[in-house]
């Protein structure tokens, strides 16, 4: 795995070893099957493969087909600048914004590790597939 800064945007990228054990920590498979988790950009976004290999963008939370992007950018995605500030710990809004919470509230933003972010993207997701119609 690679985190750091690429242009304006914050990456982590999983090296292609560790792109099964991604996409089983997150339970891609519950909310997007046949899709593997390749990094995370911005803090906010997954970055998946889907079936046929091209790249994709979608929100952590809600992981929904209908907010698939496409993800304009050379493969193999980029290899980003190390920045110590943030190794190992992820942005995360502690109500996510699909919930109601505002990402320019201080009080909102939390920093955790990348367990931790596995385990509230699966729990906010699971409450997100309750509370859809």
């Amino acid at each position: 795995m690679q985190e750091g800064w690429f242009e304006d945007d914050y990456f982590i990228v999983f090296a292609e070893s560790e792109v099964e054990t991604a996409t089983a920590r997150y339970r891609l498979s519950d909310f997007l099957p046949q899709y593997q988790i390749v990094g995370i950009v911005g803090w906010d976004d997954f970055l998946v493969r889907d079936p046929t290999g091209r790249t994709q963008r979608i929100p952590t939370v809600p992981i929904d087909i209908q907010y698939l992007e496409p993800f304009d950018s050379a493969e193999p995605l980029p290899l980003p600048q190390s920045d110590a500030r943030f190794t190992g710990r992820i942005k995360w809004y502690v109500k996510p914004l699909i919930f109601g919470g505002a990402a320019e509230d201080e009080s909102n933003i939390t920093w955790v590790s990348h367990e931790q972010h596995a385990q509230l993207v699966v729990w906010w997701n699971q409450q997100y597939r309750r509370l859809k119609p």
